[in-house]
Order: C-alpha cells, then structure tokens, then sequence
C-alpha cells in the first residue's frame, strides 16, 4: 500500500519508530506526489495513567478529502512497567485496527519486534507463571501465533539449567576479529578485508594491550571464566602466524575449568590443516563452519568463492583432526533459492552430522551491498522464505535436532526468526548467555560489545568498541579505561 502522507501526533522519536515498524509489517510505503491509496494516514495515541492504565489509538484513513476513523482502547497489565506497556499498546491497538479494516496479513511474530524475545518469557517465568499462561499472554498481549508462542516458551524453560548455573562472578569473553577474505553480499557487519601487514601488527598489538587488560580485571575481581567465543568477521581469515598469536594471546585468559571456547572458523576457504592443528592444541572446543547454502550456484551469487564440495572436505578434516563440536550456520531467503534447494541443502548438511545448526532467515541491511542492488537481485517472497523455514523445522526435527535458543532481527524474510538446534548435550552455552542477558561479556577487538550485569540483574551498563578499524587502533587505551571504569562502577559497589 502507497500513501502520500503519514501524521503522527507525537514528536517522540520512539513513538514514530513503533508506528513505523508496524506500517512496515503491514508494507505500508510514504511516497509523495505518486499515485496513492491513500492521501494521507493521521495516527493518535492518547495515554491515560489512572487506577487502570490504557492507551487509546485513533487512525483516519483520507483520500479525496473523504475519510474513515477507526479507534481503539486496550490496557495495561499490573505487571507491566508503564512505559514498555504504553509502546506495547500503541502497538497492538494499530495492528489490530489495520487488520481489521485492511484485512489480515501473515505475521508469526505479531507486534514482537526485540532481538531477544526469550527475555520476557525468562521474566514471564520469574513472575511464577506455567507454559500454558505464558503461551496464552504472548498471543494476547503481542499477537504472536500460537505456534511461535509455543517455540519460545519452550526453549526459554530449556535455557533455564544454563543461566541458573551463573553467578555475579562467572563471566564470557568475546573477541572480534573484523577480517574477512571477501564481502558476502547480504553482510552488514563492518568487517574489513584483509589489511597488510603493518595494519595486522597494529591491530594484533591493540587486541594485546586489551587481553592484558582483561586478565587484570579477571584477577582484581576474582572471576571465572565461562566461555570465550572467538567471532568476526571471520577470524580464520588470518594468516597462520597471527592465528598463532592470537590463540597464543587468549591462552592467557582462561584456566582448565572453562567450560567452553568457540572459534568462528566461518568460511571454508579460510581455514588451514595447520589452523585446525592450532585450535584442537589451544583446546577449542566449538567450531564453526558456516557454509550458509549448499548450492553452488548461490555461492557464486552472494560472493563466497568456495564450493559445497570444499565444505564438506573442511568439516570431515575437523573431523579427523579436533574432538571440537561443530555448529554449522545456514540462511534462508538467498538470492534465486527454492524450497527445493534448502531441503537439500538440509539434507547435505545433516548427512553430515554437524553438534549444531543455526538457521537463519535473510535480513536486508543497510550497511549490504544487498540493500544497494535489490533491483537487480530476485529474492525469494515471504511465503516462500516460510516454506523454507517449514522444510528446514520438519528436517531438523526428524534428525533429533531441537530448537535451543532463538533471536530476532529487523527487516527479516517471512517475519520470522534466527534458531539453534542442537543435538542433545551440544547446545552452545555462550548463544543461551548472551541471548539472556544474564552474564557479564566482557567484549574486545574490532566492533565488541561490553555488557556488564549488576547484582541482581537490576541494570545493565555498556561499552561499543569502534566499528571502524582506524579509531578502534586509536582510541584503544581509552576503551580499555572505560571498561575498567564499568567495572569499578558495578563491582564495587
């Protein structure tokens, strides 16, 4: 649907991004002076904080000065914090109105927009609730189908042993290598290609100073290290001597009580016999090998230069070589795919029988060469994407594979989600960890997130490291500064 002009009667930024994200689910477009639906879409929230709180939405649909009003109330749960229930409502009142009068449209997750949906189910069962209660409020109070519902509450109680197990003083380390061989055409991370070597060395020497740091922290405040997850970029684009170096510098992190360390082997023809060799000496215990498709035509088309024939060679290597579980990541919705291509792309990958596949539904980012060339590039509609998310389930499930965490993203194929099964006893503590939470992260290297959690989850505070390489390499020191002034703040408290 086309209309010329959106009102909105409120200058909130937050406000206008709700209404928004709903507009885009309804694939409502604002394009002036064009041919329209509609000339104009007036939208009005009105909060009333009394005994009981409610928000009341009133949507007028104009064309040819001629218009139609719709309104609706809904309000508040007890529980709810009165500004989260306030977006909520606003929400829920113009999705509901829009399909009302619009007629339905398929959208699994309803108005549930948040990266981290397990999150109110983990709050939902703090409160006391059972599945069935939590089930129910999801389709309530955000519309989700009663078969997402179901997924979520589900593995948010699979999660619970996980997160029970971490305490104030049990931590995960992330270290981001923001190197690539080539650009995938559907990435948005701000991955460089590989740099020579004197921007290796400077880089190496930052991440030094960093992991010098953090054993610092580790041994002021006496903390435990859970998991380490080495991710990128992909950081088996390094030459085997910085590889070395860079396992040699983590080795200094972590004792033999660490219950798991993850290296985002990522592409096949990144990875060495001698890279291998390098993480099954340092102990990796988790290694991913991120094929994303089986079809060669496709690799071709999104910028990969390795072929399914080379996947499956790196894998059995792993095999052979490193006790290391293997997680292996696929997406769905790639330029000119079928359903037909995913189930056999499923059926290649499960032959081989990966500890973990994680499957991810295409995401259209700004900062993609994807995003740019849309024109040109035939992607696959939502219901095909769901098709391939249906094919991709059923597959998964028959092979033993069992949904363990789950998370979202903006702009996705389907409206649907990112999902990792596992096999039994593989599931992937450090993906549960920072999906809940739950746990302080401490993050270095290129484009690393730091979220350090109070007592009590009352709070969380955070630090982006530099998404571009050249102020990461300048402002190192004081990133390393405000990490230990976070730290300070929290823990000594």
């Amino acid at each position: 649907m086309i209309i010329n002009k959106l009102v909105i009667n409120s200058e909130k930024e937050i406000v206008h991004k709700i209404v928004k994200e709903i507009l885009l689910l309804f694939k409502i477009e604002v394009h002036q002076d064009v041919p329209a639906d509609y000339d104009i879409i007036e939208i009005s929230n009105y909060v009333k904080k009394d005994i009981v709180f409610e928000v009341f939405t009133k949507i007028r649909f104009v064309k040819n000065s001629k218009s139609q009003l719709f309104t609706r109330t809904d309000f508040a749960r007890q529980d709810e914090n009165p500004r989260a229930s306030a977006n909520r409502l606003i929400k829920l009142n113009l999705y509901h109105l829009l399909t009302d009068n619009l007629g339905p449209i398929v959208a699994p997750w309803g108005i549930l927009h948040g990266v981290r949906p397990a999150k109110i189910v983990h709050r939902y069962i703090s409160s006391g609730m059972d599945k069935s209660a939590i089930a129910a409020r999801l389709t309530a109070d955000y519309a989700v189908s009663g078969k997402k519902a179901v997924l979520l509450t589900d593995i948010a109680y699979g999660q619970l042993p996980v997160l029970a197990a971490s305490d104030h003083n049990t931590i995960s380390i992330y270290i981001g290598i923001p190197f690539c061989l080539t650009r995938c055409l559907y990435c948005s991370f701000p991955s460089n290609l590989l740099p020579e070597a004197d921007i290796l060395n400077a880089f190496m020497a930052a991440l030094h100073k960093e992991i010098l740091s953090l054993r610092e922290i580790i041994d002021a405040y006496h903390l435990k290290v859970q998991n380490i997850y080495i991710g990128g970029g992909t950081p088996t684009s390094l030459p085997e001597k910085y590889f070395a170096l860079l396992l040699d510098y983590v080795q200094g992190l972590y004792s033999n009580d660490i219950l798991e360390y993850t290296v985002e082997a990522g592409r096949p023809d990144s990875i060495t016999l001698e890279k291998i060799k390098l993480m099954t000496a340092y102990k990796v215990s988790r290694m991913s090998v991120n094929p994303q498709t089986m079809q060669e035509k496709t690799l071709k088309i999104i910028g990969r230069r390795h072929t399914p024939q080379e996947i499956e060679k790196v894998y059995n290597d792993i095999r052979l070589i490193s006790p290391a579980k293997i997680n292996m990541d696929l997406i769905l919705g790639l330029p000119g795919e079928t359903a037909a291509d995913v189930r056999d792309t499923l059926e290649k990958i499960i032959k081989l029988s990966p500890d973990d596949i994680t499957v991810h539904a295409l995401a259209v980012k700004k900062g993609s060469s994807l995003k740019s060339c849309l024109d040109s590039v035939q992607l696959p509609d939502d219901k095909v994407t769901r098709e391939m998310a249906y094919t991709a389930e059923n597959l998964l499930l028959q092979a033993d594979y069992s949904p363990y965490y789950l998370y979202r993203q903006g702009y996705m194929s389907g409206q649907l989600e990112n999902t990792g099964y596992c096999r039994q006893g593989s599931a992937s503590i450090y993906n549960i960890q920072i999906m809940g939470e739950k746990q302080t992260i401490l993050g270095i290297g290129g484009n690393a997130s730091t979220k350090i959690v109070a007592p009590s989850f009352a709070y969380l505070k955070t630090l982006f490291n530099p998404k571009d390489l050249g102020t990461y390499l300048k402002s190192v020191d004081d990133y390393i500064e405000r990490r230990l002034s976070l730290m300070r703040e929290v823990y000594e408290k």
